[in-house]
């Protein structure tokens, strides 16, 4: 149960704040409007070297994930070796500055821009993020707050789509590259906001001891961490990062496409897939909530591989183009189950890395969802080329099964929380 609003760390409270605002801006113009307002931007003769929308699109994506490489190690030893604070207002700048661009953006040039200092301050923002965060929650009592961080996060994401059909029903409810253009503006002067609040969370406010990992003693030193400890630190951590790496490659062939295979599989107009995608967002949150609570029973590493593989059959099926009234729960489900795992998966990794190895380790699992879902996007791209998405579907579920074969390996080694 979560403990009284007044007795919650404050930058805690704060990361509440943030994830809200920054879930609530993308959820409106990131994803599907995004990845819609490219296609018809391309069909309008804005494209570029005769590629097609989806190919552009996939390197719009491409190019963010090649700055969050270029630079989320760096900010990552920065973080360990610095204040967090200081690595997050840095990113806030570079965030505000991307939401800039992206507003004014007139040419595929500038959003390519736009988006390359998107990508930079993910890579900048997360590792300091999660960080400063994991300093402010004790070790052993992380996956409640990290579920509820989740579910606030999905409520975002969520309400996006919700107030995109509110604004679609004023500006009309068809793909016009007219009426997306505003609607991607409320959302970025939203993320903008989001970017601003970074500047607001306090190393100061960080826990002590409470927090370090779960395999030191007292001391908080490293060298005081027994040998079959200090054993663990690495392999648990190396097992989930190459699980999400792998997830994470799969995952970018296919999630950003999903907007495009309504619109030419089943032509479904904006409303239509708005609330899909809210629907979506809304049990994405509510698993979270329910993995985390069967995981004190189960165990944190049965339930990602549980949801995991669950979601993977989802996908299958949706590959073979099941009817419509078939479609939207398995789509609905695919999402909500495989991101159930991630706050189960957060708190695992922070609970056995030392706080001066997080940057590093938040560095590594945000290259696992930026740079291989990003540069996995660019392939989704040309592999479904004019609407092949049943090949790209079916590829990525047989990556999603290799990506839980380290989960596997990871359950004997993980310990149950109280509570």
């Amino acid at each position: 149960m979560l403990k009284r609003a007044s007795n919650i760390n404050s930058n805690v409270k704060l990361a509440f704040i943030f994830t809200i605002l920054q879930s609530l801006g993308r959820g409106i113009w990131m994803g599907n409007i995004f990845s819609l307002y490219i296609i018809l931007f391309v069909e309008e003769g804005g494209g570029m070297f005769g590629l097609s929308g989806n190919a552009l699109l996939g390197l719009t994506a491409g190019v963010s994930g090649i700055a969050m490489t270029a630079i989320v190690f760096p900010a990552g030893i920065f973080t360990d070796k610095h204040e967090r604070q200081v690595m997050l207002r840095i990113a806030g700048i570079v965030g505000v500055a991307a939401m800039i661009f992206l507003s004014a953006a007139s040419s595929l040039s500038l959003i390519f821009l736009a988006m390359l200092l998107w990508g930079a301050f993910q890579g900048m923002s997360r590792p300091a993020f999660e960080s400063i965060v994991a300093d402010s929650l004790k070790t052993g009592k992380r996956s409640g707050i990290y579920a509820k961080i989740h579910l606030v996060r999905q409520i975002g994401m969520a309400s996006g789509p919700f107030l995109n059909v509110i604004l679609f029903l004023f500006l009309g409810d068809k793909w016009d590259i007219e009426i997306l253009k505003p609607v991607m503006l409320v959302g970025i002067g939203i993320s903008m906001a989001s970017c601003i609040s970074l500047f607001f969370f306090r190393d100061s406010r960080s826990m002590g001891l409470e927090s370090e990992s779960m395999y030191h003693t007292e001391t908080g030193d490293e060298k005081d961490t027994s040998e079959a400890g200090s054993k663990l630190t690495k392999r648990i951590p190396i097992l989930l990062v190459t699980s999400n790496i792998i997830i994470g490659m799969g995952a970018g062939m296919s999630i950003k496409f999903f907007p495009v295979f309504f619109r030419s599989i089943y032509s479904l107009r904006p409303i239509s897939v708005q609330l899909i995608i809210g629907m979506t967002a809304v049990f994405t949150g509510l698993f979270g909530v329910l993995a985390q609570k069967f995981s004190l029973k189960k165990g944190r590493g049965e339930m990602i591989f549980a949801v995991q593989f669950a979601a993977t059959i989802c996908l299958i099926i949706i590959g073979f183009y099941p009817a419509l009234f078939l479609l939207v729960p398995l789509f609905i489900l695919r999402g909500s189950l495989m991101n159930a795992a991630q706050p189960l998966s957060r708190s695992i990794l922070m609970d056995v890395v030392p706080k001066k190895h997080r940057g590093k380790w938040n560095s590594a699992e945000t290259i696992a969802w930026g740079l291989f879902w990003n540069a996995s996007a660019v392939i989704g791209g040309f592999l479904i080329g004019e609407n092949n998405f049943q090949l790209c579907f079916f590829i990525t579920a047989g990556i999603y099964i290799i990506g839980t074969i380290p989960i596997l390996m990871l359950i004997p080694l993980v310990h149950k929380e109280t509570y």
